[in-house]
């Protein structure tokens, strides 16, 4: 390689370089700040004299027009509709049911399946489309985002290693093959690589990245919750009746067996007579949540019962010859605080429910809402029976103004609740969504559309997901203020405002004069170690720019090298198009970002955790290489 000097512009680049990453670890300011922060003293420098042509200030900010940008928007608002119509919550409950609800079997469940899909299309894609699966994972687990969102995260950007149309440098590098054929000479041309050529170093490395979160994640994943979450905003139902209201209660799910004597009873009838709430009810797989009084029991049925254990247990279920099972099944989606939970109702002077009982409104049947206590004056009535007070048919007791309804209700339907004017919602503090499962429909045509698009036709990526993205809210899954709502905006800036340092690396030829200086150094090593070193050039510069970019120069110089020393031009071109997928050290990969906001990660715990996997990363990549070229 020719020699290539160090200019004012190339220090000045190198000094932002350097300057960047300073904050990205110290974290002084947020990353989303410091990113913008670089992207001014980048367009500033730019006036100074000998630095003009250190970034052109007419296309400084056309980082917010990107590709990768309007994809990442575009993803964003797929998986923001996916969500709203219930199908991420419905996958996060199949596998909840087949995982479990352990760490160390969820994590592998998660990240495999994000790998798999992220073979087939942008990594982001696939960690924006999973984002929603994971929330809600963590919200009925109760194990933190911060530990869950890393490994699917991870395994998304191993994911694009698996097939040629994974990844942005894999499917280019076939054209950089192409047009570097054409300096060589004839018996040293690369044949292009096909779809799956790639699929078992893929294969190795997600499996890599599976086990070292299982084995290895109780010391590399933070511990600390993200920030905004907290486990009692979507209220625990047992924790909040016993600290308000006194009411020691717990939630069981039952089954009831044919033969069973109360066959043919009404809910109201056990309810009255042995202190406690029937909630929901399972019968031949339909499910009724906050079922009439007047409903009667069949068989084989499931029931969710909230009461004390000791009356559940020896009043209830022994006599009967019931079955409380170890943990809720069939109704764990539905009793999940993310989906229900306990609210107060307020009766407002003028409400026309005033003077009749609640037996008389049907409360359940119209709204939803399982009466479990009237808060009214100083006293607390229930047919719980406690300490503290003596049961009573809550049902027969006429409302009055200023009663509090204390009620478990579907987060859904007390969303509704809130236009009627004959109630006042005191809580706040619930998911305040309203879901739309009759929109599935549409959400899934245009999520396919999308899928479709990318993977059967040249239309720009960004263009393909934008399509879906104004599908969806054309159709009404979303609107388009929910749209807004659903992006990232720190992780839109973020990405953007890295994008001109990234160019300003390319275009002032301190890319070249690094990769110059790194191949001057290892000028003379054996064979492996050249690939080595490409593999870690590659490393590094898809850390700072783009990986597009980064495959872009480094592909014709690692068949340059490759020629010169003796070795195979195609694998040291494939060296560097499968170690632009090794970004783990620092958030500037766009899955990276996309994760760190909802998690609360910080870039030292991607120092931490990316550190070990970046070399495992280049551990077995090169070792596949070796064994399967």
């Amino acid at each position: 390689m020719d020699q290539i000097s160090l200019t004012y512009e190339m220090i000045a680049v190198l000094s932002l370089l350097a300057f960047t990453v300073f904050l990205f670890v110290t974290e002084i300011i947020r990353i989303d700040v410091a990113a913008i922060l670089v992207m001014t003293l980048l367009g500033a420098l730019s006036y100074l004299p000998g630095l003009g042509n250190l970034a052109d200030v007419s296309t400084l900010f056309n980082g917010f027009s990107s590709n990768a940008v309007m994809s990442i928007i575009a993803v964003m608002v797929l998986g923001a509709g996916l969500d709203k119509t219930g199908i991420m919550s419905k996958v996060a409950a199949a596998i909840l049911k087949h995982g479990g609800t352990t760490e160390t079997r969820i994590i592998p469940i998660v990240s495999s399946t994000v790998g798999v899909i992220s073979s087939f299309m942008q990594n982001v894609g696939a960690a924006a489309l999973f984002l929603p699966v994971v929330s809600r994972i963590s919200a009925r687990t109760e194990i933190p985002m911060s530990r869950l969102l890393m490994p699917m995260g991870f395994c998304a950007i191993l994911g694009g290693t698996i097939t040629m149309v994974g990844s942005s440098p894999l499917i280019l590098l076939n054209d950089l093959i192409i047009s570097a054929n054409e300096t060589l000479p004839s018996d040293q041309k690369m044949q292009p690589f096909g779809l799956f050529s790639v699929t078992p170093i893929g294969v190795m490395l997600v499996l890599t990245g599976v086990l070292y979160f299982v084995i290895f994640g109780r010391w590399v994943l933070p511990t600390k919750r993200e920030r905004g979450e907290d486990a009692s905003s979507a209220r625990s139902m047992q924790s909040y009746i016993e600290n308000t209201y006194g009411l020691r209660a717990d939630i069981f799910e039952v089954r009831v067996p044919e033969g069973s004597i109360i066959i043919g009873q009404t809910l109201s009838d056990l309810m009255v007579a042995h202190h406690m709430y029937i909630l929901g009810t399972s019968y031949r797989g339909h499910k009724v949540i906050a079922p009439m009084a007047e409903t009667k029991i069949e068989a084989p049925a499931r029931l969710a019962v909230l009461g004390l254990r000791r009356v559940v247990m020896d009043e209830f279920a022994d006599p009967y010859g019931l079955e409380i099972l170890p943990k809720l099944d069939v109704f764990s989606d539905d009793f999940a605080a993310t989906q229900s939970g306990v609210a107060e109702v307020v009766i407002p002077p003028g409400s026309s429910v005033i003077g009749q009982t609640p037996i008389e409104l049907r409360l359940r049947q119209s709204h939803g809402l399982s009466l479990l206590a009237i808060h009214r004056g100083e006293g607390t009535l229930s047919h719980v029976e406690t300490d503290d007070h003596v049961a009573t048919h809550i049902g027969e007791v006429p409302l009055q103004a200023g009663d509090t309804a204390v009620v478990h209700v579907q987060w859904d339907r007390l969303t509704r609740l809130k236009s009627d004017k004959d109630f006042v919602i005191v809580t706040s503090d619930f998911p305040q969504e309203e879901l739309r499962p009759h929109k599935v429909g549409w959400a899934m045509t245009f999520f396919l559309i999308a899928v479709g698009l990318i993977l059967f036709s040249d239309v720009r990526l960004s263009l393909c997901l934008l399509v879906g993205a104004m599908g969806m809210i054309l159709s009404r899954v979303l609107s388009i203020d929910e749209a807004y709502e659903a992006i990232s905006w720190s992780t839109v800036f973020l990405l953007a405002s890295l994008i001109p340092l990234g160019q300003a690396v390319q275009s002032t030829g301190t890319a070249d004069w690094i990769a110059a200086q790194v191949l001057l150094l290892l000028d003379g090593w054996p064979l492996w170690s050249l690939q080595l070193g490409l593999a870690i050039l590659a490393t590094g510069f898809t850390l700072v720019m783009s990986n597009v970019g980064a495959t872009v120069l480094l592909v014709p110089l690692a068949v340059s090298i490759a020629v010169s020393s003796g070795g195979d031009p195609a694998v040291f071109a494939l060296t560097v198009a499968i170690s632009t997928s090794n970004s783990f050290l620092i958030p500037t990969h766009q899955v990276n970002a996309l994760i760190m906001g909802p998690a609360g990660y910080r870039v030292i715990d991607f120092v931490k955790s990316g550190g070990i996997m970046t070399v495992l990363f280049l551990i077995v990549s090169m070792v596949g290489l070796s064994v399967l070229f």
